[in-house]
């Protein structure tokens, strides 16, 4: 079955860094775009970073451009999340996301993350 999974994420004081993973399993990863959300508590989810099926191709959310970094490993099934020069701002639940060219989409548990000192 399908499976996407993060891991990565805890506790960071103000401006550390972490590094999040999605390990996938089940579908092709390598013919998915993949997307990295966050959902802080009482408030939407929002779009974090984004990358293509090749990985040449990636966006940024306005709030964490410049310090977050997406990439991919089709040959692992595995897509990563840089963080660096965290805030409290930054705190939040992290999603993991796939979307086919099609529209069909999967979501990974999620996995949290603090930024407090």
């Amino acid at each position: 079955q399908v499976q996407l999974v993060e891991s990565g994420g805890g506790l960071v004081q103000p401006g550390g860094s972490l590094r999040l993973s999605c390990v996938t399993s089940g579908f092709i990863f390598s013919t998915y775009d993949m997307t990295w959300y966050r959902q802080a508590p009482g408030k939407m989810r929002e779009l974090v970073a984004t990358i293509s099926i090749t990985g040449r191709s990636t966006g940024y959310g306005d709030s964490v451009k410049g310090r977050f970094t997406i990439s991919r490993d089709n040959a692992k099934n595995t897509m990563y999340l840089q963080m660096n020069s965290l805030n409290p701002e930054d705190t939040a639940v992290y999603y993991c996301k796939a979307t086919s060219r099609g529209g069909y989409g999967f979501w990974g548990q999620g996995t949290q993350v603090t930024v407090s000192s």
